[in-house]
């Protein structure tokens, strides 16, 4: 994890270290506005389209939609919400939000470049602010809107979107990471922000970085903030 000293738009807290995750599932794409309708029964977003991601959820929302999913479908809620508090069954077949390592485990795809596209991202790779390209690269095309969920290609592991389009939630919260080796960490116990990844149809190129770290205070709603399912492997 973390970026290596001279990437281009590097911050000082992503020092490079290694760090194991167990197997788990991912999305394929992020989740589409018509999926949450079904469970929730509304559609908050800004942007509005079934095949299109889902935005304007803050990180109670999300968490509150995984464990309603998981007992539509049988599964165990991986979530105890106690109004503004938190906790996670790491044992739980449910849906849940990935950890941080695991999404930019996921998004790099065994890649060791800013992006999983190699050391530039254009806006056919990506939905992002192409007026603001990473480093001296080119401009391109500023949509000003998200962009139905698989309208770029794939990365390596065949995940849509990890790059742009919406920024995706994490479970952890956005404090400095523990340096050292370390095994499915899940992060600091307590926070003010949560960890958001990937940047979006909004964000600069640099904030598209497989190891740039975002976050918001877990109750705002942003047009740009989407989220991305994982569950336990069986």
């Amino acid at each position: 994890m973390g970026s290596p000293v001279g990437e281009i738009g590097r911050a000082s807290n992503e020092f490079q270290r290694q760090v194991t995750v167990s197997s788990f599932y991912m999305g394929k794409y992020e989740v589409t506005q018509s999926e949450y309708q079904e469970v929730m029964g509304n559609n908050p977003s800004y942007f509005i389209g079934q095949n299109l991601p889902l935005e304007q959820v803050n990180w109670f929302d999300s968490v509150e939609f995984c464990n309603k999913l998981s007992e539509k479908n049988g599964l165990t809620p991986v979530y105890t919400i106690d109004e503004n508090n938190v906790s996670w069954d790491r044992e739980a077949n449910g849906y849940r939000l990935p950890t941080e390592a695991e999404w930019e485990y996921a998004c790099r795809a065994d890649t060791a470049t800013p992006f999983y596209t190699g050391d530039n991202i254009t806006t056919d790779d990506a939905n992002y602010d192409g007026n603001r390209p990473f480093g001296s690269n080119a401009r391109g095309i500023f949509r000003q809107i998200t962009t139905p969920v698989g309208s770029f290609p794939p990365n390596p592991f065949g995940l849509f979107d990890m790059h742009g389009n919406v920024a995706e939630w994490c479970w952890d919260w956005n404090t400095e990471y523990a340096r050292g080796e370390q095994t499915n960490p899940a992060g600091a116990l307590t926070g003010y922000y949560r960890v958001f990844r990937g940047g979006s149809w909004n964000h600069s190129a640099n904030f598209l970085r497989s190891g740039c770290r975002s976050g918001n205070i877990p109750t705002i709603r942003g047009y740009y903030l989407g989220i991305r399912l994982v569950r336990n492997s069986d």
